[in-house]
C-alpha cells in the first residue's frame, strides 16, 4: 500500500470517529419549547427519564411523558 493511500484511509477513518462522537438532536416539549443537545439523548428505563448535554454543557434530564419529539440532526 502506497504512502498516498495509507494517508487517506488514516483521513477518512479519523473523519468516521470524529463524526461518531458526536449526535446532535433537536427535542421539542409538549408546551412547544425546543432544546437543543450536544449529543443523542439517552434514555434510563429505571427513572423513565431522557438525559442529555444542552450545547452549553449543561446536564439536562426530562420525563419521557414532557417529550413531544426527539429529531437527530
Amino acid at each position: 500500500m502506497g504512502k498516498k493511500n495509507l494517508m487517506t484511509l488514516f483521513a477518512c477513518t479519523t473523519l468516521f470517529v470524529l463524526v461518531g462522537c458526536s449526535t446532535p438532536a433537536v427535542i421539542t416539549l409538549k408546551d412547544g419549547e425546543q432544546i437543543e443537545t450536544k449529543d443523542k439523548p439517552r434514555y434510563d428505563e429505571d427513572s423513565g427519564f431522557y438525559q442529555f448535554e444542552q450545547e452549553d454543557g449543561k446536564p439536562v434530564q426530562v420525563n419521557k411523558d414532557e417529550i413531544h419529539t426527539i429529531k437527530i440532526k
